[in-house]
């Protein structure tokens, strides 16, 4: 009796699937397929009259998805999609929870949209500043606990959250009170395009799919080109990363975007063969044994010069890196209020980052470069 009742069940979700399939076909006319080709957390598919984007994705090893109906103006959704969120774009305004969904908004020239932020004084770009002096930005507290009576008094069209796991208590909340949130997994990408290509999901938005599209192809074939010229490179120097916090020392996993990006540039991470998109957290005295010979050490960006370093902790000046003064930081962008660039500009502009990186390792490739986020420290 039970195995018929499993069997029932599995045929009623199985019609229903390949019914919403024919009620979505028989009404509506596909225009675009999903054009993600590096994401692997949304797509994007393109109907007549309103688009669905999923996000399969939103935090790691996450066992379900997001369906979002973006309807346009006149646009028919058919019945079996309207019990998903549905958005009426372009959207007019916005609230993001992110420092690395501002490039997107800025990029595609709609920053002027944004009306609420958690923790203002984190976002470093020059135009978004502009705006918060101009108090044309609210401060909404911090992402553990978003000012819900401000959220509620601005009620923008769409609230762009992020989810660590399962459990978000705050953004639950704010759909019990009526406003629409939508989860973004730009962080939860493992490689460098992948993050980048989230400018898509923010031109769905706007309806500007197309520019958003022109621009990731940008970014796209300028990575892509400096790939090639890293190829050139006849050495592949060793490279120590990150440093000590507290009582230990934190530095990426070798499956990391940011390694990807070394291993792009033809550099020797020396923890490569480790598997993780995190970080690693080893002693001093494991990283000393291992590293105290790199040819040159990235930090975490906590130090903006040599001194602060070792007034830190005296014993880096054991490693070779510190002693030739080969060490590189990204620290020194910061926006007036303290936020780093990178943190914000980096997942957006991989391009940027390995050029960066290609020109430290191997300069004679790029004769005439200027890093744009990293600086040798004094």
């Amino acid at each position: 009796m039970m195995r018929f009742l499993k069997s029932l069940f599995a045929f009623f979700v199985i019609l229903s699937f390949v019914q919403c399939k024919k009620e979505i076909s028989a009404n509506t006319k596909i225009i675009s397929q999903n054009e993600i080709h590096y994401a692997k957390g949304f797509s994007i598919v393109n109907y007549d009259g309103f688009s669905v984007v999923k996000v399969t994705n939103p935090w790691p090893k996450a066992n379900k998805s997001y369906s979002y109906i973006l309807k346009e103006k006149n646009g028919i959704i058919p019945d079996s999609l309207k019990k998903n969120t549905t958005i009426n774009i372009p959207i007019k305004n916005i609230v993001v929870t992110s420092t690395t969904h501002i490039p997107s908004l800025e990029m595609l020239g709609v920053e002027k949209t944004l009306v609420g932020f958690p923790n203002l004084n984190y976002i470093s770009s020059e135009k978004v500043r502009t705006l918060i002096d101009s108090k044309k930005i609210k401060e909404l507290g911090s992402n553990q606990t978003l000012n819900t009576e401000v959220l509620i008094d601005l009620q923008p069209e769409v609230i762009i959250g992020y989810g660590l796991d399962n459990s978000n208590p705050t953004l639950d909340n704010l759909e019990k009170n009526g406003l629409k949130v939508l989860l973004n997994g730009d962080w939860n990408e493992q490689t460098p395009l992948g993050k980048a290509e989230w400018i898509k999901f923010f031109g769905a938005l706007y309806g500007k799919q197309k520019q958003a599209n022109e621009l990731f192809s940008k970014i796209e074939k300028d990575y892509l080109k400096t790939v090639e010229i890293a190829k050139k490179a006849t050495s592949s120097p060793t490279i120590l990363a990150g440093d000590m916090y507290e009582d230990k020392w934190y530095l990426p996993q070798g499956t990391s975007w940011g390694c990807q990006l070394l291993k792009e540039a033809k550099g020797d991470y020396l923890w490569k063969e480790t598997s993780g998109t995190g970080s690693l957290s080893l002693s001093f005295e494991t990283v000393l044994e291992k590293a105290k010979d790199a040819d040159l050490w990235i930090t975490s960006g906590q130090f903006s010069c040599l001194k602060e370093m070792i007034d830190a902790n005296p014993h880096y000046a054991q490693f070779k890196a510190f002693q030739n003064k080969n060490v590189y930081s990204f620290a020194g962008k910061k926006g007036k209020t303290g936020g780093v660039l990178y943190y914000e500009l980096a997942p957006n502009r991989p391009d940027l980052v390995l050029k960066d990186i290609v020109k430290i390792l191997h300069p004679e490739l790029l004769v005439g470069y200027k890093p744009f986020f990293f600086e040798k420290l004094n």
